[in-house]
């Protein structure tokens, strides 16, 4: 299939804040140098021990969010080979889309944003930290040791904080206007910029609709409703499940009508997107751990807060905790070392500017870092 073009837009879509530093013998593309720098950075290798759905798992073969980005990668480079798209856009958008998420999956998420709308008045949602990880927060060293930020071009960064998975729409095209994407308020807001955000933005719903029905299968969460998931999918495993979907996108799709599946494909993703918020999201097991999260996060987060008036008493009290967040907030101010060469983002003097740094903190830990911090405070 052809005519997916992403017509006249091209010069904005590899767009960089400031220009990469150049190599001679360098043979990758503008996407392919933004691919790597992703999984050079230290938010990409975190994912591995982030939750997906599931916290804690006992089963190894559960999936886990570096599990999950896998998976849209594969999806999504499939559907655009056959598209006809740009590949390494697809690759390098669908390994960065979960960057910014949070420690205990969508759970944690929402105690962090309480927390940021109580504390600065703004939502804190997965995509847009996204952005803001790997447009101020994650660094990498360039060839003269001085450390930067990922600095990745427009349609990557577009492509993360447009990929939201909770969609409802069909018939996906790509918008026009190359907006600021500070202009973003809330998920969703806008369609991505490129076909390969769109196809990237969809390969995340067809990625974690089957998998986590797969996981809770696993984990016998469905064994009582095992006779109502039959009846929307027969014996159908993930694996057919996935090569279903992209066949059908792939067949109803075109430049006119935009990415779609045929109707009777799109009612049975419905379907078992409700099937999987009424007896997994909304399971007693997985609500159950929820104040267990939202202690962790809040404890870590008074606790830092509470060292801007008096960081002497707190430092004192605890020790690694306070050492290792000014260690590592004194990266993005004024008093940062001469060879970090990133934006200055936080302000000494802004104690608002320092709820915003706890949160960016606390939002790159891993479930067992979290815990581990949280288990710091309270013991002895």
């Amino acid at each position: 299939m052809s005519g997916f073009e992403n017509t006249g837009k091209w010069n904005k879509m590899i767009e960089r804040a400031k220009p990469l530093y150049a190599r001679n013998n360098d043979l990758r593309t503008e996407f392919e140098r933004d691919y790597t720098r992703v999984i050079h950075s230290t938010a990409y290798r975190r994912m591995r021990h982030k939750t997906q759905v599931f916290f804690m798992p006992s089963n190894d073969h559960i999936c886990t969010r570096i599990e999950h980005v896998t998976h849209v990668e594969s999806i999504s480079s499939t559907i655009a080979k056959a598209l006809g798209l740009n590949m390494e856009l697809t690759r390098a958008i669908a390994t960065a889309h979960d960057i910014g998420h949070s420690p205990f999956g969508h759970q944690g998420e929402r105690a962090l944003s309480e927390i940021s709308k109580r504390d600065i008045g703004e939502t804190f949602w997965h995509e847009k930290n996204g952005v803001e990880i790997v447009d101020k927060i994650d660094l990498l060293e360039d060839d003269k040791r001085n450390l930067q930020n990922l600095n990745l071009t427009y349609a990557v960064r577009d492509g993360i904080i447009s990929h939201c998975g909770e969609i409802d729409e069909n018939h996906l095209k790509p918008r026009e206007d190359a907006i600021d994407l500070k202009d973003y308020i809330y998920p969703n807001q806008y369609a991505p910029y490129t076909w390969e955000g769109c196809v990237v933005k969809i390969s995340d719903k067809i990625s974690y609709i089957g998998r986590d029905i797969e996981d809770a299968i696993t984990l016998g969460i469905l064994d009582e409703h095992s006779e109502e998931l039959h009846d929307i999918i027969g014996g159908i495993n993930n694996t057919i499940l996935i090569n279903d979907f992209i066949y059908d996108l792939i067949e109803n799709s075109s430049p006119e009508k935009g990415l779609c599946f045929s109707e009777k494909t799109f009612e049975k993703m419905n379907q078992l997107k409700e099937f999987n918020y009424r007896y997994i999201y909304l399971s007693e097991k997985l609500t159950t751990p929820t104040k267990f999260f939202n202690l962790v996060i809040n404890e870590i987060y008074e606790t830092i807060k509470a060292s801007y008036k008096n960081r002497e008493k707190y430092e004192k009290m605890y020790p690694v905790l306070i050492k290792d967040f000014y260690t590592w907030y004194y990266q993005y101010t004024d008093e940062k070392s001469e060879n970090s060469k990133n934006d200055t983002i936080f302000h000494i003097e802004d104690e608002k500017n320092f709820a915003k740094a706890i949160i960016y903190y606390i939002s790159g830990m891993t479930d067992n870092y979290a815990i581990k911090t949280y288990e710091s405070i309270i013991g002895f």
